[in-house]
């Protein structure tokens, strides 16, 4: 899959101490790279739309991320994270890029800190919500679910408000498909052997 931007590239992520949990590394940076490509697709403008009174703005949901996987990382996982004071763009209205320009500052700061993990450190109980113990890679892959969760609320807002959706695992609807693709259609998967 070719994505039109790439945030943090394959030969700036750190290869992980530990063999059983780089992939852990791995992931969580093609998981920036996708959220960051989702949140360039939205045109300043939109920062502040939201598709039903009940529902966040696209800019409250960039904003709990940021806020919510420092709590997931700093306090839960335990990794070091910079003041609450730096995590946010300054000034009354952000833009977009002022947004994805934290967010893989913040990504970029986590990397040599897992890539420093060891089996020992990945499996460590740490304290959660409601005081349950839960190991640090639950929790890693926890926050990493949880920031597909609200990748796809972007994704939804900006498709309500009638913009153009990137691509995020594939091609979204906005591209389209190859026919002959075995995940097409089921006369494809038959075609192609599936």
């Amino acid at each position: 899959m070719h994505y039109d931007y790439t945030a943090i590239p394959d030969n700036e992520v750190p290869l992980g101490v530990e063999p059983a949990f780089r992939h852990a590394i791995t992931t969580y940076v093609s998981e920036i790279n996708k959220t960051v490509s989702m949140w360039r697709a939205v045109p300043d403008e939109l920062l502040d739309f939201k598709p039903h009174e009940k529902t966040n703005s696209i800019r409250m949901i960039l904003v709990h991320q940021l806020l919510s996987e420092r709590r997931f990382f700093g306090e839960f996982a335990g990794l070091e994270e910079p003041s609450v004071e730096e995590l946010l763009p300054q000034g009354e209205n952000p833009t977009v890029l002022a947004y994805t320009d934290k967010y893989v500052w913040l990504a970029r700061k986590r990397l040599p800190q897992f890539a420093t993990g060891t089996m020992k450190w990945w499996l460590e109980p740490r304290r959660f919500f409601d005081g349950q113990e839960r190991e640090r890679i639950w929790i890693f892959w926890r926050r990493v679910l949880h920031t597909c969760h609200h990748r796809t609320q972007v994704q939804t807002w900006l498709r309500l408000a009638g913009q153009h959706v990137p691509a995020i695992y594939g091609p979204s609807g906005d591209v389209k498909w190859d026919e002959a693709d075995p995940t097409y259609s089921l006369e494809a998967a038959r075609r192609g052997g599936g």
